[in-house]
C-alpha cells in the first residue's frame, strides 16, 4: 500500500532549492519517491509518496529544516 500526499512549499527559487527539499523530505521514514513541481517565486508543489502515510507535522519539520516553509 502506498501513500500520495501532495503540499505547497513557499520560497524555492531553483533546481538546487528543490534538490535540497527532495532531500529533506527522502530522509523521512516510510518515504519513496518526491516530486516537485518548482514554481520559481511562488507556491511549488510537492508530491510526497510513502509505504504509509507521513504526517504533516513531519513534513513541515523536514522542509523547516531544509530551509523553507509550507504554504
Amino acid at each position: 500500500m502506498q501513500a500520495t500526499a501532495a503540499y505547497g512549499v513557499d520560497g524555492m527559487t531553483c533546481g538546487h532549492c528543490a534538490g535540497v527539499v527532495t532531500s529533506a523530505l527522502q530522509g523521512l521514514p516510510g518515504v519513496t519517491d518526491v516530486l516537485v513541481d518548482l514554481t520559481p517565486g511562488g507556491v511549488s508543489t510537492v508530491t510526497v509518496t510513502s509505504t504509509a502515510p507521513v504526517s504533516a507535522e513531519d513534513v513541515d519539520a523536514a522542509v523547516r529544516q531544509a530551509g523553507y516553509r509550507l504554504a
